[in-house]
């Protein structure tokens, strides 16, 4: 077993990712920017070039931000997540926000003044659109992204895309309490009548708030942070430093990065929005279980009560550490690897996936350092699950989190 280290210092009771760095944009299972700056600090890591090959919406810039890295790169396959990214760490002029706000706002009102003017659009495909939305709502929404369509500056664009996302999930028939898609209660629906226009501009108000003191300050002309839609490929670049969140497990049974994001990359025009959880880690269903190393035992055991289950668990693994391999080809002798990660349970048997990963990366050329331990109380995500999928039974999901860090000896 790799040497792991119940760490205090990395629990921030109390803390949430707010408290260094406001949300643009509420995302399921963020890492906290304070693991990564204060994990780059002590390993004196403050230049150089990070990546992160599942960024997420971007929690790993900021923490290297923070430590004075001006080159940083990313990938992600949702691109909700990419999006998010972009806007965050791209420098955009507050002044022409502001502008154009005052712009599309004039053009929103006075399109919808006329009725036959809001006829003439063509009704957006989206997956029973009429189950998830009201008809008022639906029409709000699509005159909205209509003249947001007509922004012509690609980076203020996205930054008006970022409230409509928002909004689109709060105005929605949705429990926003919820990272998958659950429809609210009938006789919630009765007094649910949203203010479209009021929610949206409320949260680009806040939005640029949180964007103006916070994040564009911090982007100097010497920054380069590069995010693209894609699985990371070792052929782009090499690395000094990986820090990252990788998924704890597949998305349909974890955490639901594709529903939670179905809705709003439909109206963001992406087609294949209801795929995205078959395209990640686990997406795609194996043949046969994993037979050698850390992992393999877990999966028998898991085997041997439900053999479905042991096949998804095998697939997100492979992929794992497919993924891995790539990452670790891409970093320079001497670089690190630090990956946040939570140990999930599948069948009342708990996954050491902070031992897989150490395991992996030392197959690829690495040392295995150190694995933090860290109290898992401050990220949103499900508090109980189903392991045994029997009705009423369920137990706690994960309460310790593991930073896992590793260094390439060999090229």
């Amino acid at each position: 077993m790799y040497k792991v280290i119940r760490n205090t210092k990395y629990d921030y009771i109390g803390q949430s990712y707010s408290s260094s760095y406001p949300n643009l944009h509420k995302y399921p299972a963020t890492m906290l920017p304070q693991i990564g700056i204060d994990i780059l600090k002590e390993l004196n890591i403050s230049k150089g070039r990070l990546l992160d090959p599942y960024c997420g919406s971007g929690s790993s810039f900021s923490s290297g931000l923070e430590c004075g890295i001006k080159e940083m790169y990313g990938c992600d396959i949702n691109p909700l997540a990419v999006l998010l990214s972009k806007v965050k760490f791209t420098k955009i002029s507050p002044g022409k926000l502001l502008e154009t706000r005052k712009a599309f706002r004039k053009s929103l009102y006075d399109f919808i003044k006329n009725e036959r003017n809001i006829e003439a659009l063509s009704r957006p495909q989206i997956t029973n659109i009429d189950f998830w939305f009201s008809k008022e709502v639906i029409k709000n929404l699509t005159v909205m992204k209509y003249f947001i369509d007509k922004i012509t500056n690609e980076n203020i664009r996205n930054f008006f895309l970022i409230p409509f996302s928002e909004t689109v999930r709060e105005v929605s028939y949705t429990r926003n309490n919820e990272f998958k898609l659950f429809r609210m209660k009938s006789e919630e629906l009765l007094n649910f009548n949203p203010d479209v226009i009021g929610v949206y501009f409320k949260k680009f108000d806040n939005t640029f708030s949180s964007y103006k003191n916070f994040y564009l300050p911090k982007l100097k002309d010497t920054t380069k942070v590069e995010i693209k839609y894609d699985k990371f490929n070792s052929a782009d670049k090499h690395f000094d430093v990986v820090l990252t969140s990788p998924p704890y497990g597949d998305s349909r049974t974890t955490v639901a990065y594709g529903q939670f994001s179905a809705l709003s990359n439909e109206w963001l025009g992406i087609d294949y929005a209801r795929k995205i959880d078959s395209m990640l880690m686990g997406g795609q269903k194996l043949k046969e279980n994993i037979k050698k190393g850390v992992i393999a035992d877990f999966v028998s055991q898991i085997d041997s009560v439900d053999k479905k289950r042991a096949l998804e668990v095998s697939a997100f693994y492979n992929d794992l550490g497919s993924s891995i391999k790539e990452v670790a080809g891409s970093i320079f002798k001497g670089g690190k690897a630090i990956y946040v990660v939570g140990n999930r349970t599948v069948k009342n048997v708990q996954l050491l996936t902070d031992q897989f990963i150490a395991e992996k990366f030392e197959e690829n050329g690495f040392k295995h350092l150190i694995t933090y331990e860290r109290a898992l109380s401050n990220k949103s995500m499900p508090r109980k699950n189903s392991p045994t999928n029997e009705k009423g039974k369920t137990l706690n999901t994960m309460l310790s989190e593991y930073i896992v860090i590793c260094e390439k000896v060999l090229n």
